[in-house]
C-alpha cells in the first residue's frame, strides 16, 4: 500500500492567527477609513496562503513521516529450486533483504514472514471456459477451505461483459467455497475481456486489510475487445490498466490457464496471446502463471504449487525517498542465491 503524508509544524497556525489579529488592530488604528471587515478579509486570505505553502514544504517533518515520502509494502515470494536453496529459504531472516527503487537503495522499515498469516484472496473464473473446468471446482473449493485461519475470500465470475460477484469478501471460507457454481461454458458467458473485470475486482480490495493480497484468475487470458490485432500482451490497454491497479494495491495475481469455447479452443495464436497476457500480469504483480501446453489436464499440480508459495512469503515494507513522477521500478534482493517473485514496481502520479 502507498501513503503520502504532508505535515504542518505544531503551533504554526496559532502563531499566524495571533499575528493576523495584531496586524489588523494596528492597521485600523493608523487608518480609520479602512473598515475592520476589509482588513480582516485581506489578512485571512494571506494566512490561508501561508498555511498552504507551509503544508507543501517538503522540508517540514515530524517523527511519523516526511512530506512527499511514500510507504511501500511489497509481497515477496521465495522460489527455491533445489534442496540447498530450500534450506536457505527456511533460514532466511528479515535482515537478509535489501530493496532498491529505480536502482537507488531504500531503507527497509520491516520484513515480516507470512507463513500461516491470513490471506485476502479473490477467486475470479471466466464463465465461457470449456466445461471440463467444472471438474476442477471441487479442488478450488478445497483450496479455499485450506487457507490460513482468518483469511478472507471473495468469489466472482467474469461473464456477459461484467463481473458477477457470487460471494463478497468473507472470513467464512466454507461459505465462499460453496458459492462456486457450474460455468455457463458458452459465448453468452464471455466477458468483455478478462482484464476489465480484474480492474473491478482489484478496486474491491480497497476496504480490505493490507498484507497478503492475491487474485486467483482462472481464464484463457485473451483480450479481443479491441480486435485480434490488439490481443497481444504488449498491446492490450486493459491488461496495462489491470497491472497498474494491482500494483497500486499490492495485489499479486496468480493465473490458471484454461481454453474458452471461443478462439483459444482452436487458434494457436490466440492461445499464445492469452497465455502471454496471463504470464505478464502474473510476472509484473509478483504472482505466477500456471499453464502446460495449449490445454490443461487438471489444476491439481497448479494448486499444490500455489499452496507451497503461501509458506514462503514475506511482506517487506520501506519508505521511498524518490520524488520522481512516473513508474518506480522495484528490485528486491537477498544475500543468497535465491530466486524471488515480487511486483515490478508502481506508478507515482
Amino acid at each position: 500500500m502507498f501513503t503520502a503524508v504532508s505535515v504542518v509544524p505544531e503551533g504554526t497556525g496559532i502563531a499566524l492567527f495571533f499575528y493576523a489579529v495584531f496586524f489588523c488592530e494596528v492597521t485600523i488604528m493608523r487608518n480609520r477609513s479602512i473598515s475592520a471587515f476589509l482588513v480582516f478579509a485581506i489578512v485571512a486570505a494571506a494566512v490561508g496562503l501561508i498555511l498552504t505553502l507551509v503544508r507543501s514544504d517538503p522540508a517540514q517533518k515530524n517523527d511519523a513521516a516526511v512530506s512527499g515520502r511514500t510507504e511501500v509494502s511489497v509481497l515477496v515470494t521465495l522460489k527455491p529450486h533445489n534442496d540447498r536453496t530450500r534450506a536457505i529459504a527456511d533460514r532466511l531472516q528479515a535482515s537478509d533483504f535489501a530493496i532498491a527503487e529505480n536502482k537507488q537503495p531504500q531503507q527497509i522499515v520491516s520484513a515480516v514472514e507470512l507463513k500461516d498469516r491470513p490471506v485476502t484472496l479473490a477467486v475470479l473464473i471466466q464463465d465461457d471456459l470449456v466445461s471440463r473446468v467444472n471438474n476442477e471446482l471441487e479442488s478450488i473449493r478445497e483450496l479455499i477451505e485450506r487457507l490460513p485461519k482468518g483469511s478472507r475470500v471473495m468469489t466472482a465470475y467474469l461473464t456477459g461483459g461484467t463481473i458477477q460477484v457470487t460471494q463478497e469478501f468473507t472470513s467464512d471460507k466454507a461459505e465462499a467455497a460453496r458459492s462456486l457454481r457450474i460455468l455457463r461454458s458458452s459465448s453468452a458467458g464471455s466477458p468483455y475481456n478478462p482484464y476489465s473485470e480484474v480492474i473491478e475486482a482489484a478496486e474491491m480490495f480497497d476496504d480490505e486489510q493490507s498484507g497478503r493480497r492475491m487474485i486467483l484468475l482462472v481464464s484463457d487470458g485473451l483480450d479481443i475487445s479491441r480486435g485480434f490485432r490488439s490481443a497481444s500482451p504488449s498491446m492490450s490497454l486493459d491488461l496495462d490498466r489491470a497491472i497498474e491497479k494491482a500494483q497500486q494495491r499490492s495485489i499479486a495475481v496468480y493465473t490458471f490457464y484454461a481454453p474458452s469455447v471461443g478462439l483459444t479452443s482452436f487458434s494457436r495464436m490466440a492461445v499464445n496471446f492469452g497465455q502471454g497476457s496471463l504470464n505478464r500480469i502474473a510476472d509484473e504483480t509478483g504472482g505466477e502463471a500456471f499453464f502446460s501446453g495449449t490445454d490443461f489436464v487438471t489444476f491439481d499440480p497448479y494448486i499444490r504449487e500455489f499452496e507451497d508459495t503461501l509458506d514462503r512469503q514475506w511482506l517487506v515494507t520501506y519508505v521511498s525517498d524518490s520524488r520522481d513522477k512516473g513508474f518506480r521500478r522495484i528490485e528486491v534482493t537477498t544475500d543468497f542465491d535465491l530466486h524471488l517473485h515480487y511486483q515490478a514496481g508502481y506508478w507515482s502520479r
